[in-house]
C-alpha cells in the first residue's frame, strides 16, 4: 500500500474513527485502525466488537492494499504535523511497519493484518429512513444528560428510540432516564420511521454519533433492526449493537395532575442554584426550594461549610410549599431551555416535578425531589 493525502482529511476522518477504539484492549487489532486504499480513497474502519466506525477520505492511491495500524497513536502523529502538509503512508513487504512521513518528519509504526480486524456486518435492518441532521442533534442534545451511568441497571445506559402517536400524528420520540430524571424530546416522525422498532441506544454510540453529526450534511440516513442502528451521513458510517433489554413504561411517571406552576428566567434560576450550591454537601447537593407568592427561597445548609441562602423573583400566586432537589439536575435541564423562561409544574412534596421549555413544546423533563 502506497498512498498520498492531505493532513486535513487525514485528520478530519482519523478523528472520526479513533474515538471508537477503547485505550486499554485485551485483544490487540481492536486498538488498530484498518486503512484501506483503493481508487483514490484511502477507508478507515475503527471497532469495539460493539461499534464500528467507517469514514473515508480521497487520496492519491500509487498502490492499493490494507493494513492496521495503532489508532490513537496515528492519530496523535498527524494532529502534530504542520498544517497543510501532505502525507505519506506506504507498507511494504520490504518493511514489517506503515511508514508515515511528511516534509522533514518521518514515523514507523507496528502493524497488525488487515484479514485479523473484525468487520460488523450491515445486513438485517429492516428499513431506513432519513432524518435532517439538525433534528437528530436536537433530540440528543435534549436527552442524553439524562442517560444513567448505573450498570447494574443496563437498560438505562441508553437512548430508547422509538415512534409514538399523538393526537393522530407519528412522531419520533427520543427519551432518557437514570431513575432520579427523565428527559423526553418528540419530532415528526420522518417517512420510514412508522413501523421501525423501538430501540435503547448506548450512550457511546449516542455520543460518538452526536460528534459526527457535527460534519454531517442535511440529512442522515437511519436504519434500524432490534439488534443494531446504523447512521450514514456525509460519506461516514456508524454501525452498533442496540442494548437487549425492555426500557421501563415511562409515561406512568409524567405527572399528569401538576396544578402549581411556577414560572422563572432559567439563566437566573441556575446561576442562583449554583451559587447556593457552593457549599452543599457533596453527596446529595441538596438545595431546599421555599415558594411562594410572587417568590422562591434557595437554601442549602451544611454542618461543616455553613448555610447559604438566596431570593428569586417568580411568577406564582398560589400556597406555600417547600421541596428540595439536587442541585445538579436542576442546572442540567436549565441548560436546555432554549427560552429565557423555564416552567415547573409541582405537585404533593413527594411528587415528581415537570419542567416544560416554553420555547420548545416538544420537550419534558421530570425530576424527583429529594427526601431531605
Amino acid at each position: 500500500m502506497k498512498l498520498t493525502i492531505e493532513r486535513a482529511a487525514l485528520l478530519r476522518a482519523l478523528g472520526h474513527v479513533q474515538s471508537a477504539v477503547e485505550r486499554r484492549n485485551t485483544i490487540p487489532i481492536l486498538s488498530n485502525v484498518l486503512l484501506s486504499a483503493a481508487n483514490d480513497r484511502l477507508t478507515f474502519s475503527a471497532t469495539d466488537l460493539d461499534l464500528e466506525i467507517i469514514d473515508e477520505a480521497l487520496a492519491q492511491v500509487d498502490q492499493p492494499g490494507q493494513i492496521t495500524a495503532p489508532a490513537h497513536t496515528l492519530y496523535e502523529i498527524v494532529r502534530k504535523l504542520p498544517e497543510g502538509a501532505d502525507v505519506s503512508l506506504s507498507f511494504t513487504g520490504e518493511d514489517p511497519r506503515l511508514t508515515v512521513a511528511a516534509g522533514r518528519s518521518r514515523f514507523n509504526l507496528p502493524v497488525l493484518p488487515a484479514g485479523d480486524f473484525p468487520v460488523m456486518s450491515a445486513d438485517g435492518f429492516s428499513g431506513s429512513m432519513s432524518v435532517d441532521a439538525n433534528d437528530l442533534i436536537r433530540l440528543i442534545d435534549k436527552t442524553r444528560f439524562a442517560i444513567s451511568a448505573e450498570e447494574t441497571r443496563y437498560y438505562l445506559n441508553g437512548l430508547y428510540l422509538h415512534t409514538v402517536i399523538i393526537d393522530g400524528q407519528s412522531r419520533l420520540r427520543a427519551v432518557a432516564t437514570d431513575g432520579s430524571r427523565l428527559a423526553l424530546a418528540d419530532m415528526p416522525a420522518p417517512e420510514g420511521a412508522v413501523g421501525m422498532p423501538g430501540v435503547i441506544v448506548p450512550r457511546k454510540t449516542i455520543n460518538e454519533a452526536r460528534r459526527l453529526l457535527e460534519d454531517a450534511g442535511e440529512s442522515v440516513d437511519v436504519q434500524i433492526s432490534p439488534q443494531k442502528i446504523r447512521l450514514e451521513l456525509n460519506g461516514a458510517a456508524l454501525t452498533s449493537k442496540v442494548i437487549d433489554g425492555n426500557f421501563p413504561e415511562y409515561g406512568r411517571v409524567i405527572p399528569k395532575d401538576n396544578n402549581r406552576t411556577v414560572m422563572v428566567d432559567a439563566k437566573v434560576f441556575a446561576q442562583a442554584v449554583d451559587r447556593v450550591a457552593t457549599i452543599s454537601a457533596e453527596k446529595s447537593r441538596s438545595v431546599r426550594m421555599a415558594i411562594e407568592s410572587g417568590r422562591v427561597v434557595l437554601t442549602v445548609r451544611n454542618m461543616e461549610a455553613g448555610q447559604a441562602v438566596e431570593e428569586l423573583e417568580i411568577d406564582y400566586d398560589g400556597d406555600p410549599f417547600e421541596l428540595s432537589f439536587n442541585a445538579r439536575y436542576l442546572m442540567d435541564i436549565t441548560d436546555q431551555i432554549s427560552g429565557g423562561t423555564m416552567e415547573l409544574r409541582f405537585g404533593g412534596p413527594n411528587d415528581p416535578a415537570l419542567v416544560l421549555d416554553p420555547g420548545d413544546a416538544d420537550v419534558q423533563y421530570i425530576l424527583m425531589p429529594l427526601r431531605v
